[in-house]
């Protein structure tokens, strides 16, 4: 922000920067984006947010559709400090817009579901580590958005996404997933096509034995 501030960077390369990371500058002040991965939020990250709230904006926050929050009165000589108390609860704004990979959405009971094939979130955290700062998803044509359904009922809305993973078991029993490619809103919404009706679970993920042990051991 410095650099800028300084006349360093001109708008044109703010912009770049400032939108890889989750800054919009809109009518009467920037907007920041914060990425709650998946939907999940524990409490010290949840109390964080309702400090920057209060300290930094005007005491509230909007949850969006991908289950982001979005803070909409901030000042920009103040966004050093907002990303250092968002680091304090493990918390950023990266690759909450611009053309990236973006959050993941999963359903907010993930886990508890009593229709649940099997978590989401454990797919949702290893796609999270891998497409994170990757710099092959920081500078794609278009944004890219990534659902995934634990749940028989799907309450996420896999057809809208660019890539929809439907967790489900095969006729022998095997964990895999349904997969759906193509779907979008904005100017020109459409559904996804399922291109497969079964994919085993180790031919979309691999370490998933590490990354479940580590997330809900």
């Amino acid at each position: 922000m410095s650099r800028y501030l300084e006349d360093e960077l001109d708008d044109d390369q703010f912009r770049s920067l400032r939108l890889r990371n989750g800054l919009y500058q809109e009518l009467h002040a920037y907007m920041l984006r914060v990425v709650i991965p998946y939907g999940t939020l524990n409490v010290k990250q949840l109390q964080q947010l309702v400090y920057i709230a209060d300290k930094y904006d005007k005491g509230y926050g909007h949850f969006t559709t991908r289950q982001n929050i979005q803070f909409n009165w901030i000042q920009l000589t103040q966004m050093g400090e907002i990303l250092k108390d968002l680091a304090k609860a493990n918390l950023h704004a990266i690759q909450t817009s611009g053309k990236v990979v973006r959050n993941i959405t999963a359903d907010p009971l993930s886990g508890i579901r009593v229709d649940e094939v099997a978590d989401a979130r454990p797919y949702c955290e290893l796609i999270r580590q891998w497409f994170t700062l990757h710099s092959e998803f920081s500078w794609l044509p278009g944004k890219f958005k990534i659902a995934i359904n634990g749940a028989k009922l799907d309450e996420i809305g896999l057809e809208f996404h660019d890539l929809g993973l439907q967790l489900t078991l095969n006729d022998k029993n095997q964990l895999g997933f349904s997969v759906y490619v193509g779907g979008g809103l904005g100017a020109a919404p459409m559904l996804v096509a399922k291109i497969k009706s079964f994919v085993a679970e180790q031919d979309i993920l691999s370490k998933r034995k590490f990354i479940k042990k580590r997330i809900f051991s």
